[in-house]
């Protein structure tokens, strides 16, 4: 059986490092993350399994980090790009430094756009291939006041904005063989926000969510909620949602409860 090319950011550990274990069986990888230790010790362990892999340490906060990524991709021979990467920086914007604001977008945010740009080329010639990124169910939080969800502001803007653009791509790819998808898990038992959800008893291991984003992959699904039974119901509630807010505001005139504007 032949093995097609993928590439995996954040793959040194967590969700990263989970789906490298289970591509490898019959993908060669491109392994991208900052820790070359680690990196290299998965790289050894795939091998064995019969996997070609890449090493290729960059830090996708950094502009040197993200055009090293995406120079790689630019050949053209990467079939399945797994964008994992990303951070929490849980803070009130107020107490998040200033020179923190850039990295932070760029890394949960402008990284996985700029990954599927150069990624695109070579999987519309090839006339197949998949573009994953691995969001968070925080993306839907905006709206909830829940006082055991942490602050979040950057973080839940750069994931909802990676949800809006996932799912505007995969129209935009539609009948080209190429498919794009967004994993939305909860909260997940990783080395993220310094490890504190290791303690969480109903956390999901990374293992189940690479296989759940993976197996939704093969369902055809644009929004993977790992955890999420009903789905299918789910996503139309949401769609339901955004005609209303589409088809109901755009109107010529302010809505009643605005009063009439004066006329100069």
């Amino acid at each position: 059986m032949s093995r097609t090319l993928a590439l995996v950011t954040g793959a040194s550990s967590g969700i990263g490092a989970a789906y490298a274990r289970l591509l490898s069986t019959d993908h060669d990888l491109i392994l991208v993350a900052r820790r070359i230790d680690r990196l290299s010790d998965l790289a050894d362990e795939l091998r064995k399994s019969g996997a070609a892999v890449e090493v290729l340490p960059a830090d996708l906060a950094t502009s040197e980090g993200l055009g090293a990524v995406v120079e790689r991709l630019a050949v053209g021979d990467v079939r399945l790009l797994i964008s994992n990467a990303g951070a929490g920086g849980y803070a009130r914007l107020v107490d998040v430094d200033p020179g923190e604001i850039d990295r932070m977008l760029t890394l949960n945010g402008t990284a996985p756009v700029q990954l599927a740009r150069a990624a695109l080329p070579g999987m519309l010639a090839a006339g197949t291939g998949s573009i994953v990124t691995v969001a968070s169910l925080l993306a839907f939080s905006a709206g909830q006041d829940n006082p055991h969800m942490p602050p979040r502001t950057l973080y839940a803007a750069a994931k909802a904005a990676t949800v809006a653009f996932t799912r505007t791509l995969g129209q935009e790819l539609a009948g080209t063989g190429v498919r794009t998808q967004v994993v939305c898990p909860g909260i997940v038992a990783t080395d993220f926000n310094n490890g504190a959800s290791r303690d969480v008893p109903f956390a999901m291991t990374p293992e189940a969510v690479a296989h759940a984003g993976l197996a939704g992959l093969r369902l055809g699904e644009t929004i993977c909620v790992p955890g999420l039974e009903d789905q299918e119901a789910a996503i139309e509630a949401l769609l339901a949602g955004e005609t209303a807010l589409l088809a109901g505001g755009n109107r010529p005139t302010p809505a009643a409860r605005y009063g009439q504007p004066q006329e100069h």
